[in-house]
């Protein structure tokens, strides 16, 4: 389906709904303007998963979405590698590809978001149909495989996000800009790939990340293992490091991994990461698992990565097994399944200095991003904690604690 006929769909299916939605762009009725907004994503449903997903797109880079200017509330704002945040929740890679929208999507009032993956040329990704939403289990599986415009287009547009930002004359969001790195289908020296997106994104990213774990492009996780793993992060940060910086700090690389890993998998994987000087680590990509409600339904055996609510236990318990196998000395990004300001706060205790979403925000629309980081603030000052900093890792040291007793 085209653009244009999802536009004409969405506007037969939403009626007066769109045009209040549009209407509330002139005025300056936040609430307002987010609780319309939700509208939209009910009306994104009559469309297939991956129109409805590029419709929000063009929205983003056309301006077309919800700017959120209320204050965060205190406790949220954290410093992670030096760099601060406004917030702690952000918007995984996977939604904005090719960097078409970074800056509306941080106006939703994100923290930081995560663009990518990025390969050094462009490519189309698997056949269609490649996204299957099942919204009775609160989840997505798509098999995109890395479909994005390629490193040249996306560092033209990170070159007109960051001019805006540094151009006094315009308001720009306070967050910060994540770039997610893959390599092309075709490529057999991953690493190459690899440092062709750093040598030309590094300079435009606040951190890195190399994605090792999509399950949709072939031998790709198997970048995990300890060898592997280990001669692509020397390579990597070798082109890191060798760029010049002018005196300025070099951006972390962070490496995502899967959430399909045994003990021994995620041992190997925190030890390569502590001897080579890994920055962090995002945990987690999607699964290959079917949890018996996914599996129960016929868009279940659709081969491709699952996300969402079915994930949360699971990502949420390999973050805490990273969190201890690296002492706590590594910053994590825990992501998977998060809807609510209580999941995030369950994986910032289980060990995430940052917390991300993707599948939710798809599925709820935008009004989600404030209501995740009021639920937040709320539960951080439940348990008596002043800042995000605070709490990270907190199940951790309650364990101890229970040891030593």
């Amino acid at each position: 389906m085209s653009l244009a006929a999802a536009w004409r769909r969405l506007a037969y299916v939403a009626g007066g709904a769109s045009a209040g939605f549009l209407a509330s762009y002139r005025h300056d009725f936040k609430q307002l303007e987010f609780d319309v907004a939700a509208l939209s994503g009910p009306a994104l449903r009559f469309l297939d998963g991956e129109t409805a997903h590029n419709v929000a797109i063009w929205a983003a880079a056309h301006g077309l979405l919800p700017k959120e200017t209320r204050p965060d509330p205190p406790s949220l704002r954290t410093t992670v590698w030096d760099r601060d945040f406004p917030n702690p929740l952000g918007l995984a890679a996977g939604f904005d590809k090719s960097a078409e929208g970074p800056e509306a999507l941080l106006n939703l009032g994100f923290g930081f978001v995560e663009i990518g993956s990025v390969t050094p040329l462009p490519q189309p990704g698997n056949a269609k149909p490649r996204v299957f939403r099942i919204e009775e289990e609160g989840a997505v599986i798509n098999r995109y495989g890395f479909n994005n415009d390629g490193v040249d287009a996306v560092r033209q547009r990170l070159k007109t996000f960051r001019n805006r930002q540094d151009d006094p004359s315009t308001s720009t969001p306070a967050g910060l800009l994540g770039v997610n790195l893959g390599k092309n289908k075709a490529t057999e020296d991953a690493a190459a790939d690899y440092c062709i997106g750093v040598a030309k994104l590094a300079r435009l990213a606040d951190y890195l990340v190399i994605n090792v774990s999509s399950p949709n492009t072939p031998g790709l996780r198997a970048l995990q293992g300890r060898r592997e793993l280990q001669s692509l992060v020397r390579r990597v940060k070798a082109e890191r490091d060798a760029l010049a910086w002018h005196g300025k700090p070099a951006p972390p690389l962070l490496i995502k991994i899967a959430p399909d890993l045994t003990a021994e998998d995620l041992g190997d994987i925190a030890a390569v990461a502590l001897s080579e000087g890994v920055d962090g680590l995002v945990v987690s990509n999607t699964t290959l698992e079917r949890p018996p409600g996914v599996a129960a339904h016929p868009a279940g055996a659709e081969a491709g990565g699952l996300s969402g609510a079915p994930l949360f236990e699971r990502s949420t318990a390999v973050l805490g097994q990273l969190y201890r196998l690296t002492h706590g000395r590594l910053p994590l990004i825990g992501v998977g399944g998060v809807s609510t300001g209580e999941q995030a706060y369950r994986k910032i205790r289980a060990g995430a200095s940052l917390v991300q979403l993707y599948t939710s925000l798809a599925l709820s629309g935008p009004a989600l991003v404030r209501r995740v980081k009021l639920e937040l603030a709320a539960c951080l000052a439940r348990d008596g904690f002043k800042s995000v900093a605070d709490a990270v890792g907190a199940d951790h040291r309650r364990d101890a604690q229970g040891r030593r007793a």
